[in-house]
């Protein structure tokens, strides 16, 4: 009698949410990364969880609570460990800390994490021209960029932000639903 294959692991994204008006759109992203066959997680900056987007919205879509800060010691972790991350809308604060590796909430110690963990991470910046003209942020830019950091191109926008997926390599391929 053979044994019937175990359903394919599906590869698990997670999707780190800045506070910046365009938040609200976060299932725009969600909805595409799904029916690619990621498992989708949020963990989203303190502020961005507090009005930026509606959480149970993000709950709802994605069967899992949304993620603002650190688990407490033994605690489980809530997530299966990320196969790549996507930061959508990545703000002008985020990215600096990021760059400079200040992990002062659980989105930035998140990012700062993943590239020592080696997993892909993809950003689509929401930076207005003004902030995006600041000798700041142009060099962390320039330094995610040297940690492989996937940027999406021009404006931020839901749709570039989702071209995003298809630039992400995983070990696990993403499986049809």
């Amino acid at each position: 009698m053979t044994q019937p294959e175990p359903p394919a692991k599906r590869p698990f994204l997670y999707v780190v949410v800045c506070a910046a008006g365009a938040a609200d759109g976060i299932g725009k992203l969600i909805g595409p990364a799904q029916e690619a066959g990621w498992d989708v997680g949020v963990i989203a900056t303190p502020t961005a969880a507090d009005g930026f987007f509606d959480v149970a919205a993000v709950r709802a879509q994605t069967g899992r609570d949304v993620r603002a800060a650190s688990r407490r010691p033994g605690t489980p972790r809530p997530f299966p460990p990320a196969d790549a991350v996507v930061v959508a809308p990545a703000t002008f604060n985020t990215l600096n800390k990021w760059a400079a590796g200040i992990a002062d909430t659980l989105a930035v110690a998140t990012l700062c994490e993943a590239f020592g963990a080696g997993v892909p991470v993809a950003v689509a910046p929401c930076v207005s021209e003004q902030l995006a003209a600041h000798p700041a942020y142009r060099e962390s830019v320039r330094r995610l960029r040297t940690m492989g950091v996937l940027f999406a191109q021009g404006p931020f926008g839901w749709e570039a932000a989702t071209e995003l997926l298809a630039g992400l390599r995983v070990d696990v391929a993403p499986q049809a639903p």
